[in-house]
């Protein structure tokens, strides 16, 4: 695969996850009826719905700057991944399987974008015994 197509990959995959959470982010902090139900039957307090909110939305601001904070950009990775597995157990116990079909979407676009994210960033590692 080309570098060119890598980045048409990533930044699809990066619109579309931010929509995705943004959307959601946006949801949260307004309260809409459908999202804060969701979120309170799953058994999560309402509290914890305005952090996941803003979250998100600080979260996708990261995503949506072209080659800047890289090493964040992973956080915002990892939190994302953390949020779909958490959506999946949670709607996996409460919900059953038909209720997980979100999170496994989301799963995979986000694995394909952060793939991407990686050929275009090759992570470089320190070398300890280098002295840096």
């Amino acid at each position: 695969m080309t570098l060119k197509n890598a980045k048409r990959i990533y930044w699809t995959g990066t619109v579309l996850t931010s929509l995705w959470f943004g959307a959601s982010g946006f949801f949260e902090l307004t309260r809409n009826p459908i999202v804060w139900n969701i979120t309170l039957q799953l058994g999560y307090p309402a509290y914890f719905i305005y952090v996941l909110g803003i979250a998100k939305l600080s979260g996708i601001i990261v995503l949506l700057i072209p080659g800047k904070l890289l090493r964040l950009k992973e956080w915002v990775f990892a939190g994302v991944f953390f949020d779909i597995i958490f959506a999946f157990a949670s709607k996996l116990s409460v919900v059953g399987p038909l209720g997980t079909v979100d999170a496994i979407i989301a799963f995979l676009m986000v694995s394909i974008t952060y793939l991407m994210f990686r050929k275009i960033y090759r992570a470089t590692y320190l070398n300890p015994s280098a002295g840096i």
